[in-house]
């Protein structure tokens, strides 16, 4: 195979595995910080144990992304090379930010979150978990930069001498209109996803037989909490969707049309509820459209003009030449892959859906503090968490792949941001060893995960006394 597809695949698959983890700690940690001050205010010792038990299965999923989120970095020098030093300059500068503000405060504030049960006061205890919140905030906006600088090029100018692209204007790459509504979407995906979590959980914990009868209040109490949530989050997530869509059709058009299929300009446009395409995915062969649905997703109004992929084409070859610069691309073909574009489109909003709905079902068979029994409930809440997870990752799928050819959209395709000097053989063997490597860490994740999800949450025992003057080591919570 050519290196560049090995590097790709590379880079595909270890990035959709470290997402698996991000949104999930983004969540989750915003939720553990809203248990431990609903105990704060009200004392109720169900507060504190939900804090407690999600709170431990958020050191472990945290521990687990921040190891596979360290690879990442050092894919951009052993493969990608020449596209580091064209972007250097630019996504340097945010993911730097990234590592000295955000991955510090979030890990000192954990740290002391973890440690200091004992020798902080409660407020200022709750305050460390709210401020790892925010540090995950943080974090999630500096990289979400990067990648938006990738999708929308803003606050550069090229230098023909040293042939890199240079930034004149950070305040432009933060605050890029790509950036201002992924970040919220993508945040509030996280929310859902970490609900999503809770709510699954709780739901098994609450209808196991061997559960303690005076226990299944509390676990009622966070399935009713993560639900309540995830739906919020979930409206968020559709309406921020929205915008973000307009926006994507105003900066990356080609990737709209590739999500529908839509082969050609049209106004009125139709949203596709089902294509069938060529295998090659170069025409559509039968369709089932909802007239005008897609020209208001793309443009706010239901008679607008969504241009198609064969325009698209055309204008892409007037405007940067018919070579594309990809061997696995025909000359002046500036088509990303169609079938996987389409799919991951509807993946990505269909399972949020769906997780929608059953958070509203679970909702109505808990109301007035009923504790249902029925098998299929039961299975749809314990799959709950997996839908948002998937979705969150059919979601990046569509928007890397939407982008192709392009690495940086309309200034370097992605075969010629790769390393030169590096053989498929070097790729493919880096690729074994961190595939390797990333399924000893899912063992681990998962043996631990289901260690401390079948013990339940631990008894009460009020916290110790916080804020003494004494000098006494440390005590680990957990």
């Amino acid at each position: 195979m050519d290196p560049t597809d090995i590097a790709r695949w590379q880079f595909a698959i270890l990035t959709v595995y470290h997402f698996l983890f991000v949104p999930i700690t983004i969540g989750l940690s915003a939720i553990v910080a809203g248990y431990e001050t609903a105990w704060l205010r009200t004392k109720n010792e169900q507060w504190l144990r939900l804090t407690r038990f999600f709170g431990k299965l958020f050191l472990i999923n945290f521990a687990i992304g921040v190891v596979t989120g360290i690879v990442q970095e050092f894919q951009f020098g052993m493969n990608w090379s020449d596209y580091s030093r064209f972007v250097g300059d630019i996504f340097g500068a945010p993911l730097a930010v990234e590592g000295l503000l955000a991955f510090f405060l979030e890990s000192t504030f954990l740290g002391l979150w973890i440690f200091g049960w004992d020798r902080l006061r409660p407020g200022l205890h709750a305050g460390c978990i709210w401020i790892v919140h925010v540090g995950t905030l943080f974090s999630a906006y500096f990289i979400l930069a990067a990648n938006s600088w990738m999708q929308h090029p803003v606050g550069y100018e090229f230098n023909p001498k040293t042939g890199r692209a240079e930034m004149h204007d950070f305040a432009a790459v933060m605050f890029n209109k790509v950036q201002l509504v992924t970040f919220p979407h993508v945040v509030l995906a996280a929310y859902l996803t970490g609900a999503a979590f809770v709510v699954g959980i709780s739901f098994w914990l609450m209808t196991r037989d061997t559960t303690a009868a005076e226990d299944r209040s509390l676990y009622l109490r966070g399935v009713r909490t993560g639900a309540a949530v995830l739906l919020v989050a979930g409206l968020g997530v559709a309406i921020s969707g929205d915008t973000q869509g307009k926006i994507m059709t105003d900066v990356q058009p080609m990737k709209m049309a590739a999500a529908e299929a839509l082969y050609d300009t049209e106004s009125s446009a139709g949203f596709s509820v089902l294509t069938i395409g060529s295998l090659d995915g170069s025409e559509e062969k039968f369709s089932i459209k909802i007239p005008g649905l897609l020209s208001f997703l793309a443009t706010g109004h239901s008679d607008g003009t969504v241009e198609g992929i064969n325009q698209l084409r055309e204008q892409y070859q007037q405007t940067y030449g018919q070579d594309p610069g990809a061997a696995y691309y025909s000359p002046g073909d500036y088509t990303p892959n169609i079938p996987l574009s389409y799919w991951t489109f509807r993946l990505m909003i269909g399972l949020g859906l769906l997780a929608a709905a059953v958070a509203v079902w679970i909702l109505w068979a808990t109301r007035r503090e009923r504790i249902p029994r029925g098998r299929l409930l039961k299975w749809a809440a314990v799959s709950l968490p997996f839908l948002p997870v998937f979705a969150n990752s059919f979601g990046w799928i569509f928007t890397e792949v939407g982008r192709q050819p392009w690495v940086v959209f309309g200034l370097m395709t992605t075969v010629n941001g790769d390393s030169p000097g590096v053989s498929a053989a070097q790729v493919t063997t880096s690729l074994t060893a961190l595939g390797v490597l990333y399924a000893v860490l899912a063992f681990i994740e998962v043996r631990l995960m289901l260690l401390y999800i079948r013990r339940g949450a631990d008894p009460f025992e009020p916290p110790p006394t916080g804020g003494s003057d004494e000098d006494k080591p440390l005590a680990f919570a957990y």
